[in-house]
């Protein structure tokens, strides 16, 4: 079946449209945060097909800009983690020290390739001592461009006959510009260009920065998500969040945020949730993994920061906490979670 971009834009306001998408509702959805990432390398076609083998509702692909300003996905704008490029002779001079969002950065970075040079390249794991069994993926996939990944997600819609989303976030936005690689109307233009530009298409775009997303707004129709780190509480106190909700349709904090924990153990809820449903937001809080390193010490199994812990307490403390959305390395537990909370009687992985 072959899904044009004009009928995939408009499956997709049907989506917008359901329950999954309301501004509170009973059935949140699975944000795969870069794509299945805990089984395979981030941001890679390999990893997107996956989560949406899984259930994800959206694949969630970070944006930098190369040198002749193509879009293409990666973490960050700094590419050794990600890539082989370190093993790769013929770009040893590449390396640079760069000051990004404050913090010097050493290493090689996208800005400083073209797009053809960044295919030459092959994905691995970032983090291949908490994850081997995606390090054993290494090597097998490029770096996909922004179009690609729409690409994937309009023909995957097609194939599963249920819409996935994209959820993109701009990257140092602020960095970029004053490189002379501004990003927003590049990202508003790819949407523009796939009739994602509209306010009930699948797509969410997001920033950790307000003043590139409060630009954004005035350049395209599409819903907008204020990402909020742990250290700035600020920002999601109630009057916060009604600042953000001035040029934002969601609220993306760091997930502790809404689950605070206490004595190594998850805490009661905060006013968080109630909060940005009181000021219009969405919240779609990230990201939720699996092993023992990313969780309170009282839901670790195990002695290996690499094992797996209780991710699905958290999982099940967020949706009955009331987000309409959770991010997770972990599609497939973010999935059997949500069905369980719905009274489906899905096994939790």
């Amino acid at each position: 079946m072959h899904l044009t971009r004009r009928a995939f834009a408009a499956s997709t306001a049907a989506l917008a449209a359901s329950p999954a998408m309301a501004k509170t509702t009973p059935k949140p959805i699975v944000i795969a945060h870069r794509g299945a990432s805990g089984e395979r390398p981030e941001h890679t076609l390999s990893a997107y097909l996956l989560a949406i083998a899984q259930g994800a509702d959206f694949i969630e692909p970070d944006l930098v800009v190369t040198r002749d300003g193509h879009l293409v996905v990666r973490h960050e704008n700094e590419i050794a983690g990600t890539t082989d490029v370190t093993a790769r002779p013929e770009f040893v001079a590449r390396r640079s020290t760069k000051v990004i969002d404050g913090e010097e950065v050493e290493g090689w970075f996208a800005e400083d390739f073209t797009l053809a040079e960044l295919k030459t390249l092959r994905a691995r794991e970032r983090i291949p001592d908490l994850r081997p069994g995606s390090a054993r993926f290494d090597g097998q996939d490029a770096i996909p461009t922004f179009q690609e990944v729409i690409d994937l997600a309009r023909v995957e819609s097609a194939r599963a006959g249920r819409v996935i989303g994209v959820y993109p976030e701009m990257k140092h936005p602020t960095f970029l510009a004053s490189v002379g690689l501004p990003i927003e109307a590049r990202l508003a233009r790819a949407l523009r260009i796939n009739n994602l530009d509209a306010a009930d298409a699948a797509v969410f775009v997001q920033c950790f920065e307000p003043g590139p997303l409060a630009t954004f707004k005035t350049l395209s129709k599409a819903r907008r998500v204020q990402l909020v780190a742990a250290d700035s509480p600020a920002m999601v106190t109630a009057q916060g969040l009604k600042a953000i909700a001035a040029y934002a349709d969601g609220v993306g904090p760091d997930w502790s945020m809404v689950l605070p924990t206490v004595d190594g153990a998850l805490g009661p809820a905060s006013d968080l949730v109630k909060d940005a449903h009181a000021a219009g937001l969405l919240v779609h809080p990230w990201t939720v993994r699996a092993e023992n390193r990313f969780l309170p010490a009282k839901l670790r199994r195990g002695p290996s920061p690499a094992e797996h812990g209780d991710a699905q307490a958290v999982f099940h403390a967020l949706y009955a906490a009331g987000v309409d959305g959770v991010f997770s390395d972990f599609p497939a537990m973010a999935v059997a979670a949500r069905n369980y909370a719905l009274g489906r009687g899905v096994a939790e992985l």
